[in-house]
């Protein structure tokens, strides 16, 4: 096995390989406004800190949010091509349970990333392996009394500490992480999601509401 692992989905552009035993190589930069210029030069460092090259990875693992239309469009959009181009299948895996998954937080606790507009992309967990709830998107002061008591982790909850106060590392998503937990649930034999983007909300970008469509005479 050689997992390429990626992920675009927070203002980290990360990347790892994963021999099946252990993570050989890995990359991240956190940078909101420059995935689609990292995320490749990331990959080759990681290529070449390994000694190998992309036609031996047999696997591909692609965070798939919940984060913003833009930067995680870069990784999806990346791991399908190489999938296609290589022949290889393409795995997706929640960015929040890569977050809870690189935790040290024994018990229970919450897993929280920047969803921008004054709210949070958030998840509560069982443990680092056990996600509880489904993804959501809020704003922290509308679920306080839900997170109350909690420890968390993630950029999201170091940006909220009246919602958060008991905040944990890691704060940015790691590659590394996403590619340990997709070996160990393949490994267990368990089927991963499709590499399908989890938005929770409607792009920034939207067509005017007075936009007149032209055709041609």
């Amino acid at each position: 096995m050689l997992l390429l692992a990626l992920d675009t989905a927070t203002p980290a552009v990360t990347v790892a390989l994963h021999d099946g035993e252990s993570v050989v190589a890995s990359s991240s930069q956190v940078d909101a406004r420059r995935h689609g210029e990292l995320l490749l030069p990331a990959v080759d460092r990681v290529l070449a800190e390994a000694g190998t090259k992309l036609d031996a990875v047999t696997g591909i693992v692609v965070g798939v949010g919940p984060g913003p239309y833009t930067g995680l469009r870069v990784g999806l959009m990346t791991a399908d091509t190489f999938g296609l181009v290589l022949g290889v299948p393409v795995h997706g895996l929640c960015t929040l349970d890569a977050l809870a998954y690189a935790s040290c937080i024994e018990g229970p606790f919450v897993a929280a990333t920047d969803a921008r507009r004054k709210e949070v992309y958030w998840a509560r967990y069982a443990d680092r392996r056990t996600r509880v709830t489904e993804p959501a998107v809020d704003r922290p002061a509308d679920i306080a009394d839900q997170v109350a008591g909690l420890p968390a982790v993630g950029a999201g909850a170091r940006l909220y500490p009246d919602t958060f106060p008991n905040a944990h590392e890691p704060e940015h998503v790691s590659a590394a992480a996403l590619a340990s937990l997709a070996v160990e649930k393949l490994q267990a034999g368990e089927e991963l999601a499709a590499p399908r983007p989890l938005y929770l909300r409607r792009p920034d970008a939207q067509v005017p509401k007075n936009y007149k469509v032209v055709t041609p005479k």
